[in-house]
């Protein structure tokens, strides 16, 4: 059963692996087996001294996700390196809260870039070197706001439920291709994306209370689940939105 959680040999890429939850599944590959090329706003040296301390090789990129122009050259200098692309993680994501009476243009066009346009194409470009092997795993990162409509977020809503359906899709093409997509949908996470709710007492009183286990999950709560979804233990597992929440969806 070990080896079928070994990612030894694997190259994955981790977009938005400066910190928080694409941090804390960065190494959570690391420790697995895997080599790591981390793409972020910042360039994730931090992270990366992290991985090469668990004696895995990396790579870093700074890179604004709300275009798709860097993603070729993402893909291409990442097959210099390594060879090939083993799994790809679309964690990179953005938030703006906003009254949806007030929501401006250009918000909405900044979110469903990065959150969802971005995700896409980062998926196909890495599905061309996949399918040369008939071998791939792309998780992406959903959110409880693929199935709640939340409040003073509608596009972050909107990107997220965009996220699941293109994970659904792109099982339904690839699967006969031996890609497996499937998503997180991480619940409320203490992350710098979840500060305003956190500092807010009576809107982080409510979450806690609606959740089971009591807590903020934490970026170390989703890297047992990435590798789940990298590793071959996950093989027959495709198009799924893998709920992570402490129990909060089930409520």
């Amino acid at each position: 059963m070990k080896e079928s959680f070994d990612l030894a040999g694997k190259v994955a890429i981790v977009t938005g692996g400066y910190q928080g939850l694409g941090r804390g599944m960065a190494i959570g590959l690391a420790e697995a087996g895997a080599d790591v090329v981390l793409v972020d706003r910042q360039e994730a040296t931090e992270t990366a001294g992290v991985i090469h301390s668990r004696g895995r090789k990396t790579l870093t990129f700074a890179a604004d996700l709300m275009s798709i122009e860097p993603i070729p050259l993402i893909v291409q200098k990442t097959v210099e390196t390594f060879g090939k692309i083993d799994i790809l993680i679309n964690n990179a994501g953005t938030i703006r809260r906003t009254p949806a009476i007030d929501y401006s243009e250009k918000d909405w066009d900044d979110i469903m870039a990065v959150n969802a346009k971005t995700v896409f194409f980062f998926s196909q470009a890495v599905a061309r070197d996949m399918m040369k092997r008939k071998s791939g795993k792309i998780i992406n990162i959903a959110s409880l706001l693929a199935f709640q409509g939340g409040i003073i977020v509608p596009a972050y809503a909107a990107s997220k439920g965009a996220v699941a359906q293109i994970t659904k899709a792109l099982a339904n093409e690839w699967a006969a291709h031996g890609i497996n997509i499937n998503a997180i949908a991480p619940g409320y996470m203490a992350t710098d994306n979840t500060k305003a709710l956190r500092e807010d007492p009576v809107r982080s009183k409510a979450i806690l209370d609606r959740i089971p286990a009591g807590r903020w999950g934490t970026p170390q709560d989703l890297a047992g689940v990435a590798v789940f979804l990298a590793s071959p233990a996950s093989d027959y597992v495709n198009g799924h939105i893998l709920v992570v929440d402490g129990g909060w969806l089930a409520r």
